[in-house]
């Protein structure tokens, strides 16, 4: 029962390549474990979850690890991307596109000049 009700949060997972996913039911709580790529991948599970349980599930627990904790996240810019608006993507706040920019500037000659293909490092705040 408590399965069929984070099933969004399974598809997710499996989505996100989520590795050594294992996922048991007892005694009405859902056990949930495994290792995604980055923290981005992590949070977005935790929101799942949220969305699933409230904002404290009491029916369900997470060992959700991070295989690579270098960065929040990396990204491949599509075309009619800016900066600012991977930073609302990943930050919720298009005003933090300069931080992407400031851990880019190796690869990038200005935050107003992106192009699609450029692989982005995407930094903890």
């Amino acid at each position: 029962m408590v399965k069929s009700k984070y099933q969004d949060v399974l598809v997710l997972a499996s989505k996100l390549y989520m590795r050594e996913l294992d996922v048991q039911e007892e005694n009405g709580k859902l056990k949930l474990s495994g290792t995604v790529k980055n923290q981005y991948e992590k949070n977005q599970l935790w929101d799942a979850i949220k969305r699933a349980g409230g904002e404290n599930p009491s029916d369900i627990v997470a060992d959700i690890k991070v295989s690579d904790t270098s960065a929040l996240a990396h990204h491949t810019v599509k075309s009619g991307e800016s900066l600012s608006k991977i930073a609302k993507q990943y930050y919720g706040d298009a005003g933090k596109y300069n931080k992407i920019y400031e851990a880019n500037k190796d690869k990038l000659k200005s935050a107003d000049l992106i192009h699609p293909g450029d692989e982005l490092v995407i930094p903890n705040l």
